[in-house]
C-alpha cells in the first residue's frame, strides 16, 4: 500500500492575531454537503494553541473552501490543564449527530516543559464552535502517565468507547532540548468520558525511539490497520504503521507505511506525521503535518492498494 501526494494544502498566513503560524494535528471530519473540515491547531505569537478549522472539497482535498476566522475551542481558564493550548486530536459523531471533539491541553511547567493531557468538547454546529464537556480533563495523570495521557484516536465500539493514546511518565535530556518518551496504550470506556485511571500498553519504545503519537486506523475483514508517528531521540516524526486482530496486540510493520518524506526543501522533506485518516467516496485521504511539527502546515494524500 502506498499514499499518492495530493499537494500541499494550508498554512496559517499570519493575518489573524490567533493564529499567526502553522495548522498542527490536522483532524479530519466529513460534512454531509461535500466538504471536509479539517480541525487543526493555528498558534499565535506566543504559541499558544487554538483550534480552528479548514474546510476543503472532498473530491478535490487540496482545494481549500473556507478557513475560520475566530477559534472553534479557545484555550482553558488560568492554572487549568489546556491554559496554553489546544490540539484537536479525534472527533466522532453521536447518535444525535452532536459532534463530540477530543482534544489535547497543553499546561507550561516549572518541572517539565509541559504536560498534555486529553480533554473532550461537543459541537451542535458541526464543528464550527465547540464547547467543553468540562473543565477538567477526561484523561488525567496517572500512576506511569504523570506528564503524557493524550494523542489519541477514538472510536464507538459496541455499546462503548476504545481509544489508543500516548502515555508516559519520563522525560529525555534537559533544558529545552528535553523530549518527552511515552508508550502507545488502549483503554475503554462505557460512555467515551469516563476512562479508566490507566491503559494497557500496546507498543513501547525501543532504543532510540522517544515514542508513538497520534494513530489512526482502519479495519478491514477483521485486520485492524493503524498508522502513527514515530518519534526517535535522532529525528522528528515519521509515519509508521502496525497491524493487529484485536487492537491490543499490534505488529509493527514501519516499513509499509507507504508515506516518506518529500525532497530536500520541500514543506515535508524534513518531517511527515500527526495525520487524521478519513474514508470517502473518492477514496481514503490521509492529511498529515510536514516540517516543523505543522510549523509549513499540513497536506494531503490518497491511498493506492488499501
Amino acid at each position: 500500500m502506498r499514499w499518492r501526494k495530493l499537494g500541499h494544502v494550508y498554512c496559517a498566513d499570519g493575518e489573524r492575531p490567533w493564529a499567526r503560524s502553522h495548522a498542527y494535528c490536522p483532524t479530519a471530519l466529513p460534512l454531509d454537503d461535500g466538504r471536509i473540515r479539517v480541525l487543526c491547531a493555528f498558534l499565535d505569537g506566543d504559541r499558544i494553541g487554538r483550534c480552528g478549522w479548514v474546510d476543503v472539497d472532498a473530491e478535490t482535498p487540496d482545494r481549500v473552501l473556507g478557513v475560520s476566522e475566530r477559534p472553534a475551542l479557545d484555550v482553558g481558564a488560568p492554572a487549568a490543564f489546556d491554559e496554553h493550548g489546544v490540539t484537536p486530536l479525534s472527533v466522532a459523531r453521536l447518535p444525535d449527530g452532536v459532534l463530540r471533539l477530543y482534544y489535547a491541553g497543553w499546561q507550561r511547567d516549572t518541572g517539565v516543559r509541559y504536560t498534555l493531557f486529553t480533554g473532550a468538547a461537543h459541537s451542535d454546529d458541526d464543528g464550527l464552535s465547540f464547547e467543553r464537556v468540562s473543565e477538567a480533563p477526561v484523561l488525567d495523570r496517572a500512576d506511569g502517565e504523570l506528564y503524557i495521557r493524550s494523542s489519541g484516536h477514538v472510536r464507538a465500539s459496541g455499546d462503548g468507547w476504545r481509544m489508543w493514546y500516548a502515555g508516559g511518565s519520563e522525560w529525555v535530556g534537559s533544558g529545552d532540548d528535553a523530549k518527552p518518551r511515552y508508550a502507545l496504550r488502549h483503554a475503554t470506556s462505557a460512555d467515551g468520558l469516563a476512562w479508566p485511571h490507566s491503559g494497557r500498553v500496546c507498543l513501547a519504545p525501543g532504543p532510540g525511539e522517544l515514542g508513538f503519537a497520534r494513530p489512526c486506523i482502519v479495519e478491514q475483514d477483521g485486520l485492524m490497520r493503524m498508522w502513527y508517528s514515530l518519534r526517535t531521540v535522532a529525528r522528528v516524526y515519521e509515519l509508521g504503521y502496525a497491524e493487529s486482530r484485536d487492537g491490543l496486540d499490534w505488529h509493527r510493520l514501519d516499513d509499509r507505511a507507504g508515506l516518506e518524506r518529500g525532497p530536500e526543501g520541500a514543506w515535508d522533506g524534513e518531517m511527515v506525521g500527526l495525520a487524521s485518516l478519513v474514508e470517502t467516496a473518492g477514496g481514503t485521504l490521509l492529511f498529515y503535518n510536514g516540517n516543523g511539527y505543522g510549523a509549513t502546515g499540513f497536506g494531503v494524500a490518497i491511498a493506492e492498494g488499501l
